[in-house]
């Protein structure tokens, strides 16, 4: 082998090492602020503001609004805000102009699709499943579901102006639940087995904001029942 062509192989293998280390980075998940400092500190501040990420390609992510006033959703570049208007009704906006005390995002640009099997219709379930199949894989990580939900319970967070916070259940004060029903949804979703009490909840392995496909409901995902057969799931192609 001559020298050209050594330094031409060297030249092609460091390209490809450092395109598979742009792409793994691109995957990973970054948390700013930490659940458990809101909930029991009450830092219900911003800790980020949306439209300063300078990189909006393929990014989605999750956590509330500013002072428990919402809900935020990014999916695939696109960033939607939630908040009540009243026990039966939300309003959805697209913009990036939104702070969040907590918040999880990642920019994934490649995603590998599998429908989910129809024994998986509950969270517990997906939990359960997630954790088998993605044993090998990076973690944490976000996750994306697309299909039709027979039924779910999501909640907007809509804590009092002005109000102190120093427990879970303070935080929640003012909180409204609305249903789902047979509608089609988008979800994004985060999964770790570390995180809990800094970005999941201390019970389960899963953060998970619901969009419906007309983008008239969005929250945070608390109980759900995927349609068998319909849903897909998007995992990131390490």
């Amino acid at each position: 082998m001559n020298t050209k062509t050594a330094l031409l192989g060297l030249t092609l293998l460091t390209l490809t090492n450092c395109s598979s280390n742009i792409e793994q980075a691109s995957n990973t998940v970054k948390i700013v602020g930490e659940m458990k400092n809101v909930m029991w500190k009450g830092q219900l501040y911003g800790n980020i503001h949306l439209d300063t990420l300078s990189d909006k390609t393929h990014l989605h992510g999750l956590g509330p609004l500013e002072y428990l006033a919402g809900e935020v959703l990014i999916l695939d570049g696109k960033s939607y805000r939630s908040t009540v208007i009243s026990d039966s009704t939300m309003k959805v906006e697209e913009t990036f102009d939104i702070k969040a005390p907590f918040f999880g995002y990642a920019n994934i640009a490649k995603w590998t699709e599998q429908t989910l099997p129809d024994s998986i219709q509950t969270i517990q379930q997906l939990e359960q499943y997630l954790d088998e199949v993605t044993v090998a894989s990076t973690r944490p990580f976000m996750f994306k579901l697309s299909g039709a939900v027979d039924k779910a319970t999501i909640h907007v967070v809509n804590l009092p102006e002005g109000s102190k916070v120093s427990s879970p259940a303070e935080a929640h004060e003012g909180q409204v639940n609305y249903q789902v029903n047979n509608e089609h949804a988008d979800i994004v979703g985060f999964f770790s087995t570390e995180h809990k009490a800094i970005f999941t909840h201390h019970d389960t392995f899963l953060h998970m904001h619901l969009i419906t496909a007309d983008r008239q409901k969005m929250g945070h995902l608390d109980e759900a029942l995927f349609q068998k057969g319909t849903m897909k799931l998007y995992l990131p192609t390490d």
